[in-house]
C-alpha cells in the first residue's frame, strides 16, 4: 500500500486513526493558513476580480473526486437549453499548460489536462489556466457572446469573484473524518458548506437509504448512458457475452470505487484496477492477457486514446440533478444582471 493509499484509508476510516492523530498538528497549521487567506479576501485586503458576465463556481471542500465535472457539463447543457450561452473555465489539472488558453479538439491531455477535454462534451468554449481570473478574462474576450461563466472547481480560488457557489459532496464518502489536510480530506473546514449557495449530494443510482440531511438537500446521480467502443464507435457492446474473469475495469479518478460499484450495479463482474486521480496512463497499464473487455471512465478514455484496442470501452455517464439547482442559478444570475 502506497503512502497515498494509507492516507486516503485513514481519512475515510470509521474513526480517527493513529496516522490521522499524528498528523493533526499539521492540520491545525493548515487550518490557520486557510482561515487567514480567506480573511484577506473577506475584509478586502486582497481583492476578488470580476470578469464581466456572472460566474458560477462548482467545487468542493474535500480532496479528490466528488462528481463536479459531470455536473458542470450537465449544468452548462441545461443553461444552454434555457437560451443562455455558457462558457467554462478550469485549472487544467495534471496538464503541463500554465498560461491561460483555450482548449481545442486536437489538444493532448498531457498538455491541457483530462477534465478539460471532457468538458468540451458540453459544446461550450473551454478555457484553462492556473490563474482562474486570467482564464475567465480570456474566455470573455474570445467569446463575448458567453453570458455566464461556469468554473469547474475553484471554490478556494477567491481571486475570481463569483455570483453563485455550488459545493458537491460525495454522499457515499461524505467528509471523511472531518479533519483538515493532511490528517483528513478537507481543504476547508466543514462549516464552509454553510456559506455556499447550494450543496449538491452525489448519490449512487439505486441508493434507497439517505440521511435526513441528504433528503432535504439537493441531490444528483450519475446515470450510465452506455458502453462506447474506443476504436469503433459503431461497435455495440454486449456485456452479457463477456466471460467471467475476462473483464477488467480501470479507473484513475478521485474515487475509483464509485466507478467499480456502478459497474457492479449494471451486473458487470469486472476485475478492478485503481489508479491515482489524473493518472497518466501508458500502454502497459492496459496489459491484461486474456481480457475480452477493458472498461474505463470517459475521463480515462481521453488519456488512453493513443494506445487502446478493440477490447477497450468507455462507460459514458451523465449527471442528473435536482431542477431546483438550475432555478437557483438562474435566479441568482438574473438578479445580478438586473443590478
Amino acid at each position: 500500500m502506497t503512502v497515498r493509499d494509507r492516507l486516503i484509508a485513514s481519512w475515510y476510516a470509521p474513526r480517527v486513526t493513529p496516522l490521522a492523530a499524528v498528523l493533526t498538528p499539521l492540520s491545525w497549521l493548515f487550518g490557520g493558513i486557510v482561515t487567514a487567506r480567506r480573511a484577506l479576501f473577506r475584509y478586502g485586503i486582497r481583492a476578488s476580480t470580476g470578469v464581466g458576465p456572472p460566474v458560477v463556481v462548482i467545487g468542493n471542500v474535500t480532496v479528490g473526486g466528488s462528481g463536479k465535472t459531470p455536473l458542470v457539463i450537465a449544468l452548462a447543457e441545461a443553461l444552454a437549453a434555457r437560451g443562455r450561452k455558457p462558457g467554462i473555465v478550469s485549472r487544467g489539472h495534471a496538464g503541463k499548460s500554465v498560461r491561460a488558453r483555450e482548449v481545442g479538439k486536437g489538444d493532448e491531455p498531457a498538455i491541457v489536462g483530462d477534465e478539460s477535454l471532457l468538458l468540451m462534451a458540453s459544446g461550450c468554449p473551454v478555457w484553462i489556466g492556473r490563474d482562474r481570473v486570467a482564464a475567465a478574462r480570456g474566455l470573455h474576450e474570445a467569446h463575448p457572446e458567453c453570458d455566464v461563466v461556469l468554473s469547474d472547481d475553484g471554490l478556494q480560488h477567491y481571486a475570481l469573484k463569483r455570483d453563485v457557489e455550488i459545493a458537491v459532496v460525495d454522499a457515499t464518502r461524505g467528509l471523511g473524518n472531518g479533519l483538515l489536510l493532511p490528517a483528513g480530506p478537507l481543504r476547508e473546514p466543514a462549516s464552509r458548506l454553510e456559506d455556499v449557495d447550494a450543496v449538491v449530494h452525489l448519490v449512487a443510482e439505486g441508493t434507497a437509504a439517505m440521511t435526513a440531511r441528504q433528503r432535504s438537500a439537493l441531490v444528483m446521480t450519475h446515470v450510465p448512458v452506455g458502453f462506447r467502443n474506443l476504436v469503433d464507435a459503431a461497435r455495440v457492446a454486449d456485456p452479457a457475452r463477456w466471460s467471467k474473469g475476462t473483464v477488467h475495469a480501470v479507473a484513475g479518478i478521485g474515487n475509483p470505487q464509485r466507478f467499480f460499484d456502478l459497474l457492479a450495479l449494471l451486473g458487470l463482474d469486472a476485475i478492478p484496477h485503481a489508479f491515482p486521480d489524473h493518472h497518466a496512463f501508458v500502454a502497459g497499464d492496459l496489459d491484461f492477457p486474456g481480457a475480452e473487455a477493458i472498461v474505463m471512465t470517459a475521463k480515462d478514455a481521453v488519456k488512453c486514446a493513443r494506445f487502446v484496442d478493440a477490447r477497450c470501452f468507455a462507460l459514458d455517464i451523465r449527471a442528473v440533478f435536482d431542477p431546483a439547482l438550475l432555478d437557483l442559478v438562474l435566479e441568482r444570475i438574473d438578479g445580478r444582471q438586473a443590478t
